[in-house]
């Protein structure tokens, strides 16, 4: 297994057009444990013109500390597909766009570690990390979503889901784009 899964980063910081992707994991070795939910959003004119959500069913069971953060149950995966068949349904979906995530590596070395284990192509798409761009420009003690969501007041409901946590990101991002935006004028 190829240990560089070192992601391409974007020059491009402020988009109109991109995909949101967000994972949740048993845990956070993307060599040891298993994607349990895989979420992305289309965005188009920096507004959402499709979603792709999707509960996956892992090999082991999900531990209890997982189930509480993330409210995804062993009952609410039973019959979910297994990632192998997941993968290339995101992959279609998220097609040549620029990936857009916080705390991105994490998810795309995850899906990449995925992809290589069951002989699919490489993900080889740019990206954008919002968490990145919080360091840069929003001078915060933490640059967690949670907090970012916090400081831009975006509605945090159902945070630790996947979809959730998509739309989320994207309108943290907006909030980060516009501030720097309005700074340029």
């Amino acid at each position: 297994m190829s240990t560089n899964l070192i992601c391409q980063k974007s020059d491009i910081e402020f988009l109109n057009d991109y995909t949101v992707l967000d994972i949740e994991t048993t845990g956070l070795s993307h060599t040891k444990d298993e994607i349990i939910e895989i979420s992305a959003l289309k965005i188009r004119n920096n507004k959402v013109s499709d979603e792709f959500s999707k509960l996956v069913k892992p090999y082991a069971q999900i531990s209890s500390f997982i189930t509480y953060l993330t409210g995804i149950t062993n009952e609410m995966v039973s019959n979910a597909p297994k990632i192998e068949t997941v993968l290339p349904e995101l992959i279609k979906f998220v097609s040549n766009d620029i990936i857009l995530g916080h705390n991105v590596k994490f998810d795309i070395n995850f899906i990449k570690t995925n992809l290589e284990n069951y002989g699919y192509p490489s993900l080889t798409n740019s990206f954008i990390d919002t968490m990145v761009l919080a360091r840069r420009y929003c001078k915060l003690k933490s640059h967690s979503l949670k907090n970012l969501a916090e400081h831009y007041n975006v509605n945090l409901a159902g945070h630790h889901r996947a979809l959730n946590d998509c739309l989320i990101t994207h309108n943290v991002y907006q909030n980060i784009k516009n501030e720097f935006m309005s700074l340029q004028v």
